[in-house]
This record gives C-alpha cells, sequence and structure tokens, in this order.
C-alpha cells in the first residue's frame, strides 16, 4: 500500500514524556474500509500510539497522516478538521450525566455542526438506531448498563460522521456479556466499511474482524501485517509469547 492509499499513514512517531521514550519509530497504514487492531501487554504504547493519531498528543518526530491533513505536530493546523474526521471512543464512556442520551448525541451537532435541533434529532436517531439503542433516548446514562453506556459513547461518535474511528480498550472494563454487546456494535460497523483503528485485548473479535494487526511491544511496532498471516504464524518469540498468553 503507498501513503496516497493510506486513509491513516504513520511513519518513524517518537513520544517522549520527559525522558521516558513512548513510541519509539512507530509506523503503519491502514487503507480505507480497513479494520486494524493494535495489540500488545499493557505499557507498550498502544494508547498512547492512539492519542495521537487522534491530536491529542504532541508528537516529537515522525508523521502522521489523517485523511490527508498532518497531526500531532506542534503548531498543525489540521486540529479542527481532524475533529471532523476521527471520533474516537474511551475505556471510560465519558458521556454527560445531567443529560439524556438524545442530548449527550445532540450536543455537538448543535455547537460544532451548527444543526438544528430538529435535524440533531434525526441523526440522533440514526446513530441510536445503528447501536440499538431507539428505546433509551430519554434516559440519563446512571440508567443505562456499562455496554449501554459505551454503545451511546459509540453513538456519539457516529453522529457527527466520521471518516475514520478510534477505539481505545472500550471493552476492558465490561464484564463479559456488555463486551459481546459492545463488539456486536463494532463488528456491524465493520461489515458497513466504517474505518477502524481499535486498541483492544479482545484476540478473537482480532482474528474475525480485523484486516491488520499491529503488534506493539516496548513502544515499537514488533510486527504488523495481515491478520491470518500474523496469527498464522508470528515471526518473533515476544508475539508468539503474548498469543499464548491471551488464549
Amino acid at each position: 500500500m503507498s501513503a496516497d492509499d493510506a486513509i491513516v499513514h504513520v511513519e518513524g512517531v517518537v513520544k517522549e514524556f520527559g525522558q521516558l521514550r513512548v513510541l519509539d519509530g512507530v509506523g503503519f497504514q491502514v487503507a480505507r474500509g480497513q479494520v486494524a487492531a493494535i495489540v500488545g501487554r499493557s505499557g507498550s504504547g498502544k494508547s498512547t500510539l492512539l492519542r495521537c493519531i487522534a491530536g491529542l498528543e504532541t508528537i516529537q518526530a515522525g508523521t502522521i497522516m489523517v485523511c490527508g491533513h498532518e497531526v500531532g505536530r506542534p503548531g498543525s493546523a489540521a486540529r479542527a478538521q481532524l475533529r471532523r474526521d476521527v471520533g474516537i471512543v474511551f475505556q471510560s464512556y465519558n458521556l454527560f450525566p445531567h443529560l439524556t442520551v438524545e442530548r449527550n448525541i445532540t450536543l455537538a451537532l448543535t455547537l460544532v455542526k451548527k444543526q438544528s435541533q430538529e435535524e440533531a434529532k434525526k441523526r440522533a436517531s440514526e446513530v441510536l438506531a445503528l447501536v440499538g439503542l431507539t428505546d433509551k433516548v430519554s434516559a440519563y446514562p446512571e440508567q443505562l448498563s456499562g455496554g449501554q453506556q459505551q454503545r451511546v459513547a459509540i453513538a456519539r461518535s457516529l453522529a457527527l460522521s466520521p471518516q475514520v474511528m478510534l477505539f481505545d480498550e472500550v471493552t476492558s472494563a465490561l464484564d463479559p456479556e456488555l463486551t459481546a454487546e459492545v463488539l456486536a456494535v463494532m463488528e456491524d460497523l465493520a461489515r458497513r466499511g466504517m474505518t477502524m483503528i481499535t486498541v483492544t485485548h479482545e484476540m478473537g473479535f482480532a482474528r474475525r474482524v480485523a484486516d491488520l494487526v499491529v503488534f506493539m511491544h516496548k513502544g515499537k511496532v514488533w510486527e504488523s501485517g495481515p491478520t491470518a498471516e500474523l496469527f498464522g504464524g508470528p515471526k518473533t518469540a515476544e508475539f508468539s509469547q503474548f498469543v499464548a498468553s491471551e488464549l
């Protein structure tokens, strides 16, 4: 894949917190419509990488291009456009507890996209249907299960019609039953052609849904490639051990 074909292009990325180098020359590419799973042990730099792609962290070296915009460097002018092109969902749902499900979704549509209340409510209804929560439009976050709250968070990001969705360990705080319902929503998005990059410990999901797997170890991309190829025969002892530990 050439850089021109990639909707997300990461090359030689270095991220440091003081003297600690968290990302050390990281690079990979994701084409439009692909699902990439970033896997690895805790502390390998996965979530930091996702935050850099989202423009939430400044990088010290390298290049991150998303939807044709360079991001992550000091003074980058692409931040506003990035907010429109990229949706990100975190482990913590970050819903406003004092607002209904509908208002949690319509808030950005009315404030950022300047849509009318009527337009925003119509869009909220559409995305709630996508995540199977049309009956929760008037509920408050505290009235929902963790899985439902996470699905609302996904719907909120989808409402802005992003070109790329980033998921950072979105099921790690959920029990298995709730995890399954959130992963089902993500699988449906993949079938619909949404470009997705997900940091996950769910190896079954990665094998089943991801087109590309990026295995991170000690701040580097240790192995990456098509899912079947990587899981079919790990090239390094580190990835082999990781896969064995996750079974």
